[in-house]
């Protein structure tokens, strides 16, 4: 009986460590933008009213079992629901970050690819609300594999593929009013 017990307790214990570790990794994650400050206005430059190009991003701690990485860019406060701006996966774990102004391809080298937006394009389509104050969330992700998925998946998609595949997630929060 003291044997199960012991063996018992070491499971429950193992387990607490792996729960502990995977839910520490979640914490590390970051992105940052030196563009703009989270919960801060997003530039002029970054949106429909500018020149509309993907702001620069850039991203540390990254768990050390992560495969890839994913971003999706959405804005919540969209009067017809969650407005997708930009969705962009299977970037290698070894990346830092984006530099300003990705290019609207739909596949870049070391598998990276890019998925569609809801204004039906690939690649960044920039803050343009019709009025008021929105937030745009840039959420990356660390998962553990690589994702079978072709250029052009929808956030849906995506979200699909990644599910019980996220180690960490980090995001960052932008603001802007036309």
């Amino acid at each position: 009986m003291a044997k199960k017990i012991i063996t018992l307790f070491s499971v429950l214990c193992i387990f607490l460590l792996c729960y502990s570790s995977k839910a520490g990794e979640k914490s590390l994650l970051e992105i940052k933008s030196p563009a703009f400050e989270n919960n801060k206005l997003i530039p002029k430059q970054y949106t429909c009213n500018g020149i509309n190009i993907s702001p620069p991003l850039f991203w540390s701690k990254i768990p050390v079992t992560t495969k890839s990485l994913a971003l999706i860019s959405d804005d919540p406060d969209a009067p017809m629901g969650t407005w997708v701006h930009w969705i962009i996966y299977n970037m290698p774990p070894i990346s830092k970050g984006l530099q300003e102004g990705v290019l609207p391809l739909q596949n870049f080298s070391h598998d990276t690819k890019q998925g569609l937006n809801d204004f039906n394009k690939i690649g960044y389509g920039g803050p343009c609300p019709p009025s008021g104050t929105h937030r745009y969330f840039f959420k990356l992700y660390a998962l553990d594999t690589k994702l079978n998925l072709e250029a052009g998946a929808t956030k849906k998609q995506l979200e699909n593929a990644m599910k019980d595949h996220i180690l960490a997630q980090a995001e960052l929060i932008g603001k802007y009013k036309k």
